[in-house]
């Protein structure tokens, strides 16, 4: 970036992994100068380098926060820094502890925490009153083992940050429990010891999730879906994942659509974009809050979104974060289709799907070792047999079945 650049503020975006130039794309139509900090190993890919201003390298050593807040402050030392936006999971809390360090204005370092600390949104949704599985922190003994006489088996014992169901296991013994916490704390690596983790009675059911954006606290938009099958067994037990926009009008969206509102204003959320997650207990049918994110939901719910509603996230999330009182945020229309999406992992490396023609296809996954195609329609029932169509051949053409991944630390 050259000192000699007029005085246009600048949004330094902070991404670990490789997503998000929807948004990058849409800062640079607006006429604002982006900044991207990525890792070194993130260098090779396939950025929007046309809208970016300067892209920064953090080395791929662990230095955490100040790498990207010495870095972030290089810039500011040169322009002004109007917004600093994480577009990646792992980079919520930097984000907001870079803008504390820089007085610029959006989610500080407290509120990030409970859209990615599994246990500080819960506990925060609890004393708020959103209805969750019961859970205690892996921390004091005499608790846990509190919880463990009062909550009946099987457990889930959850990593409190990640995204996905990373490093999620189901445990339905006493003992074993007390086996994992030792386990874990023999780890070399603190973050991954048991005092970073939570134990969760574990709900089977439907999983869904529900997608919006809030401008100066309030919802102006958002979607909800269900899952095919429920992210944890995809991940641990390999197969097609699919989601498809739910019915509208019907009484599950209306609830989850209820429900997320009322999630986001007790974790005190603002602006930006959210992706929320909900189960219907198969015991009991009610729905039990499970997880958020302020971030663009992954394994391409934002194109399942677009395909529905013509409402890109990524494009509709820097629209929100660039607008201002005297230029405030307005939803463009949307349309009221279904969208839905069908992916895996393949035995090929570039999977040959031209063989599906339907014209409902309006997206298909290019990523090495993947296979997808998102569709939308004004059918429900359409979606839906295109999706289970997807899942059957799917299975019998290109599935490959990896092991889970148990922590993130290895990428990061």
């Amino acid at each position: 970036m050259s000192d000699n650049t007029p005085s246009r503020p600048v949004v330094v975006c902070v991404a670990s992994f490789f997503k998000g130039n929807e948004f990058l794309r849409e800062c640079a139509r607006r006429g604002v100068r982006v900044v991207l900090l990525t890792r070194e190993k993130m260098l090779g890919e396939d950025w929007a380098r046309e809208a970016l201003e300067d892209l920064v390298a953090i080395p791929d050593r662990r230095g955490g926060y100040e790498l990207y807040a010495e870095a972030a402050t290089a810039v500011a030392r040169r322009a002004r820094v109007s917004r600093v936006v994480a577009l990646e999971e792992y980079d919520i809390v930097t984000a907001a502890r870079v803008r504390e360090e820089l007085c610029v204005s959006g989610m500080g370092a407290t509120v990030a925490r409970r859209f990615h600390d599994k246990l500080a949104m819960r506990a925060r949704a609890r004393d708020a009153g959103v209805r969750g599985p019961d859970f205690v922190h892996l921390l004091n003994g005499e608790e846990v083992a509190k919880f463990l006489a009062r909550v009946p088996p099987p457990w889930i014992l959850k990593p409190r940050s990640g995204a996905s169901a990373m490093g999620m296991r189901v445990i339905a013994d006493e003992r074993e429990v007390w086996s994992a916490a030792a386990e874990l704390d023999s780890r070399e690596d603190a973050r991954e010891r048991a005092p970073q983790h939570l134990l969760e009675r574990f709900v089977s059911g439907d999983v869904y999730h529900v997608d919006s954006l809030s401008s100066r606290g309030r919802v102006v938009f958002a979607l909800a879906g269900r899952y095919g099958s429920p992210p944890f067994k995809i991940t641990h037990g390999g197969g097609v994942a699919t989601s498809h926009t739910l019915r509208r009008g019907s009484a599950e969206e209306k609830h989850l659509l209820a429900a997320n509102k009322r999630l986001l204003a007790a974790l005190g959320f603002e602006s930006g974009v959210a992706h929320a997650e909900f189960i219907r207990g198969a015991e009991d049918g009610e729905f039990y809050f499970l997880e958020v994110a302020a971030r663009v939901g992954g394994a391409h719910t934002a194109e399942e979104v677009e395909a529905a509603t013509g409402i890109n996230l990524w494009r509709e999330w820097a629209r929100v974060e660039l607008a201002s009182e005297e230029c405030p945020y307005t939803l463009p229309p949307a349309r009221h289709d279904y969208g839905g999406v069908a992916v895996s992992l393949a035995r090929e490396e570039w999977p040959d799907t031209s063989r599906f023609d339907d014209p409902e296809i309006v997206f298909r996954v290019r990523k090495p070792w993947h296979v997808g195609l998102v569709v939308g329609s004004p059918s429900y029932a359409r979606t839906a047999e295109l999706l289970e169509n997807y899942q059957r051949r799917f299975a019998a053409e290109f599935l490959a079945v990896a092991p889970p991944e148990e922590s993130p630390v290895q990428h990061l």
